[in-house]
């Protein structure tokens, strides 16, 4: 995600935020008004946003001063002008008691507001890095007019105000939010960082007039869907303005391609990731210590398999053992010329690729724009965004958040960097709803009748897609762990594995997954629903029409496997063929025909993936009166999850 969300609370926290981040991460010397403490450290003052800042007597852009940061976020929640109106009070005679009341917006709280931090793709800010001035301040712009959709989002469809017992009722805030913008130019490792700290104040008013506190529980649940409306809207601003096109790329095997700007080299991504590399480093080393702990017995504590969330834990760890000392910042204009001489130094691009990114994008933008119609099929959207939910929610129950999330997703993926009609997210959620969708709540409580908070699942039974493996229950192989004791003899392990270097296990990944069963779903929608039959642009064959044909061209033949059969699950070649004569005329039949052909091939993949599935698990099943453990075969789709690993045995706290 490139949204971030942290809880900021009055006291300690606060004065972190006051003492560094405020002034570009760096170091703010002591006693140091906060204006000059941002003109030595070469970062813009703070600017206020928001629509509920008339309220407070303030303009949206005007400059966030110390006392009314002070007052709002580490007074629990006092008027950013409270000292005024406490002196104007007590001038006219009132007690200080009533002076002090007077300044307060509600009941004082400990969470005084939330840290949203928004920092756009890795090759845009890499174009503003590299790129000259007019490109920086579009760039920039482009940012603050993104960062300014999400706060109006926000506002209007998920901040709530709760009061009354237990919180039972819920209202948004009609005259909306009060948030201070600071903004911020590198990471720690001091490669270039576009990006913006937004303190969004959980003091609202409702309609009678009485101050309330925001629900930060409905910020972080839609997190998610932020991060991928603020992806969307800033690639947009940014491609419209400069002439631009996205490309889908794919960092990890089977993980969600990152939607990037097309033509900007990827080892220049690989050049500002330092940090990045030193936590992936530490990351192994704490996956091997995971997966050979032992307890006093000699047992394993947790399975031997790393699971996605037990990575996500562990990265986190990973991150905070690598993270580096903050430096001195230094002025906007000298970061870019160092980050230049930097790129041509050490990245290994041309230097007249790194002088002339921009034209280079311009030229790749074209040809894409040229070849890729801006096409959005809501009907088969709606198949899309619905089975690639259903699949990646475990259990297959989700909200409609995680639609949201991923119909923003979706449009990025196809629309290449162009603008999209507004609400046309909402429209393919409840297209998605009404059409693919079961509602399964139970609401026992009035937030379960909220519309945020109703549970859906999809219509199609779980037969209709690639088949799940039942739980199997796991067992250490003795030759992937290293001896508990240093005095033991030393285990066998895999030819050509180094001492010290042993295999972590992972369950597989299921967005590829996810990806393959919204095929799946179409072609069966396609044959069998009127609605979607004769319907015949397709995302598939969208997106293999703005590959480059280097990407889809054949794999050249190995002269020692001639004559045999090709090797399990390697897909078949598009027919570049067929794919120019696409690109050429454009038409729906030949985009119809195309995906047609790689849609019969995915069935029958499918169909013999699922019977090979219904094997292995007969087989499975007669060996459940068995005595011994049942091993895990690597060939095995997704492990079992029993129990989630966690801090101690049979506990799925901690992840």
């Amino acid at each position: 995600m490139t949204v971030d969300i942290r809880i900021v609370r009055a006291g300690q926290m606060y004065r972190y935020y006051l003492r560094e981040t405020v002034v570009g991460d760096g170091r703010r010397p002591a006693r140091t008004p906060l204006r000059e403490a941002q003109e030595q450290a070469g970062v813009p003052v703070g600017r206020w946003m928001g629509r509920g800042l008339a309220v407070l007597g303030l303009a949206p852009g005007e400059e966030v001063t110390e006392a009314q940061l002070r007052n709002l976020f580490g007074e629990r929640g006092r008027h950013p002008y409270a000292d005024r109106i406490e002196a104007d009070l007590l001038a006219k005679g009132a007690s200080p008691k009533k002076a002090f009341k007077a300044g307060a917006l509600g009941r004082r709280v400990t969470v005084t507001g939330v840290d949203f931090v928004f920092r756009p793709q890795p090759t845009i800010y890499l174009l503003w890095a590299l790129g000259d001035e007019e490109t920086r301040r579009v760039i920039e712009a482009a940012h603050e007019r993104a960062i300014q959709r999400v706060l109006e989002w926000i506002e209007d469809e998920v901040a709530v105000i709760r009061y009354g017992k237990d919180g039972i009722y819920r209202v948004r805030p009609p005259g909306g939010l009060v948030a201070a913008r600071f903004r911020h130019y590198e990471a720690r490792s001091a490669m270039p960082l576009l990006h913006d700290h937004l303190l969004l104040s959980v003091k609202g008013q409702r309609l009678d007039g009485k101050w309330g506190s925001i629900h930060t529980l409905a910020l972080h649940e839609n997190t998610v869907a932020a991060s991928a409306l603020y992806n969307e809207f800033v690639a947009a601003e940014v491609c419209e303005a400069l002439g631009l096109a996205t490309e889908p790329r794919t960092v990890t095997p089977g993980r969600r391609p990152m939607m990037e700007i097309a033509a900007v080299p990827h080892e220049l991504i690989r050049w500002t990731a330092r940090r990045s590399d030193q936590i992936a480093a530490c990351l192994e080393d704490l996956e091997h210590e995971y997966v050979t702990a032992v307890d006093d017995d000699g047992e394993l504590k947790f399975l031997p398999v790393v699971s996605e969330r037990a990575r996500a834990k562990l990265n986190q760890m990973a991150a905070r053992k690598t993270r580096p000392p903050k430096q001195k910042t230094r002025p906007l204009a000298q970061l870019r010329a160092d980050w230049k001489e930097s790129a041509i130094r050490t990245s290994g691009v041309a230097v007249d690729i790194i002088n002339s990114l921009l034209e280079y994008a311009r030229a790749a933008a074209a040809a894409i724009r040229a070849r890729v119609a801006a096409v959005v099929d809501v009907a088969l959207a709606t198949v899309d965004v619905a089975a690639t939910v259903f699949v990646m929610n475990d259990g297959g129950r989700f909200h409609r958040r995680h639609l949201l999330a991923e119909a923003r997703r979706h449009l990025a993926l196809v629309l290449r960097g162009r603008r999209r009609d507004l609400g046309l997210d909402d429209r393919i959620v409840a297209a998605a709803i009404s059409t693919y969708c079961l509602d399964i709540s139970e609401p026992k409580t009035v937030r379960g009748l909220e519309a945020d908070y109703r549970l859906y699942t999809a219509r199609w039974a779980l037969s209709d897609l690639p088949a799940r493996h039942r739980p199997l229950t796991l067992t250490p192989d003795p030759d992937r762990r290293p001896p508990a004791d240093p005095d033991a003899p030393t285990a066998p392990r895999p030819p050509g594995q180094d001492v010290e270097e042993w295999e972590v296990p992972r369950i597989p990944l299921q967005y590829e997954r996810a990806v393959l069963a919204g095929a799946v779903v179409r072609e069966k929608l396609r044959t069998t629903t009127t609605a979607v039959r004769g319907r015949a642009y397709d995302v598939v064959a969208h997106q293999q029409a703005a590959m480059p044909e280097q990407l889809l061209a054949p794999a050249a033949a190995d002269p020692e496997h001639d004559g045999q059969e090709p090797e399990a699950g390697r897909r078949e070649a598009i027919d570049l063929t067929a794919l120019r004569a696409l690109r050429e005329s454009r038409t729906d039949v030949e985009a119809l025909d195309l995906t047609d052909e790689r849609l019969r091939h995915l069935q029958d993949t499918f169909a013999k993936a699922a019977d090979t599935s219904r094997t292995r698990a007969d087989r499975y099943a007669e060996q459940d009166d068995a005595d011994g453990p049942q091993p895990v075969r690597q060939d095995d789709q997704r492990a079992h999850r029993p129990q989630e690993p966690g801090p101690h045995r049979g506990r799925e706290a901690g992840h």
